[in-house]
């Protein structure tokens, strides 16, 4: 079945303002390199994990895919359209398509819209819906979200994370999407909570037959939600698999790592192990060779000028690694 997002060598540099001394002393402007080379598909219907420390380019990433940001280099393709040539109205068509609920719930509503004229604002701009139309979508959306009606009459303040949350989820589904990209969903809610909107995400997923990106530091919820998982470092994905085998047979060590350091529910079997050595580098000075090197308990002199591409491991599983196993 062909995919319906296509993701192709895409790249994301932000230039950094140069200084006064940099000016003095003839330095060029230095760049942020946030996205190198990610590339990756999606098939409709499918859950995609991406996972990785915090200034991996996952955010970035997913600020690419609804065209937050414009990427520097690549190509983004959904369903035969060359998403960055998009222009006007058929611009506006995909981003109704797909739709992106943030990590912060608060900061993402406007304070000054009760939750009926925030997802009326939506529906009326697309036109989806009409007249007393506008008013039954509203009804039909805070039942898929499990929010009584009376919250339509509410603002965000009025109510708790885990209930913005479920608003901003129900303001993307007022437009009718095919894609949700959910980045850090549940990072800003309680542990109680989490489970709650992941199960809704779940729920929703199989209802409306969605394709969703969902963006997680946590591995357990990355587990329980994605039929496949990528896992990116320093602006690449360096290994993809679908989520039992990657958790079951890690191909890269920055994978293994993060695995090895997740957290376990019973006691007994936590472990005091740091994810990796060392900090993450710095995207304006990026490693020579592969970018994992400094912190690779097995990294080799190849290692340190030659940079791995991704390859197949095994069925459906590749990896950007040069040891053989």
């Amino acid at each position: 079945m062909k995919p319906l997002i296509t993701v192709d060598d895409l790249h994301m540099a932000f230039p950094r303002p140069r200084s006064a001394l940099d000016r003095l002393a003839g330095r060029p402007a230095r760049v942020v390199r946030a996205l190198n080379g990610v590339s990756f598909t999606m098939g409709r219907g499918e859950t995609l994990g991406i996972v990785g420390e915090s200034g991996c380019g996952k955010s970035t990433l997913a600020r690419c895919l609804v065209r937050l940001h414009r990427p520097s280099a690549g190509r983004i393709d959904y369903g035969g359209l060359d998403v960055l040539g998009l222009e006007g109205a058929r611009r506006r068509d995909y981003n109704r398509r797909v739709q992106m609920v943030f990590q912060d719930p608060y900061s993402s509503l406007n304070p000054r819209l009760t939750v009926r004229q925030t997802l009326a604002e939506a529906i009326v701009f697309h036109r989806l819906r009409q007249g007393p139309a506008v008013a039954e979508r509203i009804g039909e959306l805070l039942d898929l979200v499990r929010l009584p009606a009376d919250a339509a009459e509410r603002y965000p303040h009025e109510f708790s994370g885990g209930q913005r949350q479920r608003i901003g989820i129900a303001r993307a589904l007022a437009v009718e999407p095919e894609c949700l990209i959910a980045d850090e969903l549940v990072s800003a809610l309680d542990v109680s909570v989490q489970a709650q909107i992941v199960n809704l995400l779940l729920e929703l997923q199989q209802r409306l037959h969605l394709t969703v990106l969902f963006i997680a530091h946590d591995l357990r919820l990355v587990r329980h939600i994605s039929h496949r998982v990528a896992v990116m470092y320093l602006g690449s994905i360096v290994e993809l698999a679908e989520t039992e085998r990657l958790f079951g047979a890690p191909a890269h060590p920055y994978t293994a790592a993060l695995l090895k350091a997740a957290p376990e529910l019973d006691p007994a079997r936590r472990s005091t192990v740091e994810a990796v050595r060392g900090e993450l580098p710095s995207p304006l000075d990026m490693p020579s060779g592969c970018p994992f090197h400094p912190r690779c308990p097995h990294a080799m002199a190849r290692c340190r000028s030659e940079r791995p591409l991704l390859r197949e491991r095994a069925a459906n599983h590749i990896a950007a690694c040069h040891l053989p196993g």
